[in-house]
């Protein structure tokens, strides 16, 4: 363990502001933007109450994962530039007040979940949170330079459970929904860990940049956006969506495809050269937002 990590189990007290901290409000943005579309989506009315309450959740347990994974990374978080400022490795917190909020919000989570809507959304809410922390955080990061690949499914499931929490059921297209994340977390990670390698590097992360090297690296990139591409446009000649979402999706698609070309056929080996990562990794953000923006509205003019 880390010099920083043994200071921050003798810290004081943690301010508010650090337990905000753990639970990763911009990543958490994201999380709850693509649940909230797979409850707007799903073909059935909903109280307004529980669908917020059902939100809330989500973003619940979003931030419970998050805090259970800065729990147990702390002493990696302390090498890395980036996160070295964090709650646990600043030493603003001890870890164990960590462990307990991650704990105590994961069941909390899941608990007003199963009251609020139904036990099949808790289930797979819970599957999340476990998923997250024990599959990719314990098992695979440390691991392997797929921790990514696998562990992406992690962050695939809110729409997935948005939409159970108004129907109680899974059907096509929330899979369909879960694929499209699952599939682009690879390149919109890889695009970020490209000009971060050496924080991965130092801190003994076998992140594919580390392990393989930049021009991998890329090609994968390229290569995961062509599937990502077609699991974004399938609900259109599925029936499940119509043109509206069609054109956008495919429209948005094309673009992260062009930038992940230039990502390709980029050569430098240093964050500065890295520009097209940079922008890819900018675009992947605003691209998910866009796509599922597009699918709410699909549905609500078509409704």
């Amino acid at each position: 363990m880390t010099a920083s990590v043994i200071e921050a189990d003798q810290s004081l007290p943690a301010e508010w502001r650090d337990f905000l901290a753990l639970t990763k409000p911009r990543v958490m943005s994201l999380v709850v933007f693509t649940g909230l579309c797979g409850l707007l989506v799903a073909p059935a009315p909903i109280h307004p109450i529980i669908g917020f309450t059902a939100i809330l959740c989500i973003a619940l347990g979003a931030g419970a994962a998050a805090a259970l994974n800065m729990w147990y990374e702390a002493d990696l978080d302390a090498l890395m530039k980036r996160t070295a400022s964090r709650p646990l490795p600043a030493g603003r917190m001890d870890r164990q007040s960590a462990l307990h909020f991650g704990v105590g919000l994961s069941f909390f989570s899941v608990i007003l979940m199963g009251f609020a809507t139904n036990w099949l959304a808790a289930t797979v809410l819970a599957v999340s949170i476990l998923f997250y922390v024990l599959v990719y955080t314990v098992w695979l990061k440390r691991r392997t330079p797929q921790n990514i690949v696998i562990g992406g499914a992690a962050g695939a499931f809110p729409p997935v459970i948005g939409w159970a929490a108004v129907t109680g059921d899974i059907t096509l297209l929330p899979i369909l929904l879960f694929t499209l994340i699952f599939l682009w977390t690879p390149p919109h990670f890889w695009a970020l860990s490209l000009f971060v390698r050496s924080d991965y590097a130092a801190a003994g992360v076998p992140m594919l940049p580390v392990v393989s090297g930049p021009t991998v690296t890329r090609q994968q990139i390229a290569l995961y956006t062509i599937p990502m591409a077609a699991a974004a446009i399938a609900p259109w000649p599925l029936g499940l969506a119509g043109a509206i979402y069609g054109i956008a999706a495919s429209l948005l698609s094309a673009a992260f495809f062009l930038l992940s070309l230039q990502v390709l056929f980029n050569r430098a080996t240093e964050p500065a050269g890295m520009k097209p990562e940079k922008r890819l990794f900018a675009y992947s953000v605003l691209y998910l937002f866009a796509v599922f923006g597009a699918l709410v509205l699909d549905r609500w003019i078509l409704a």
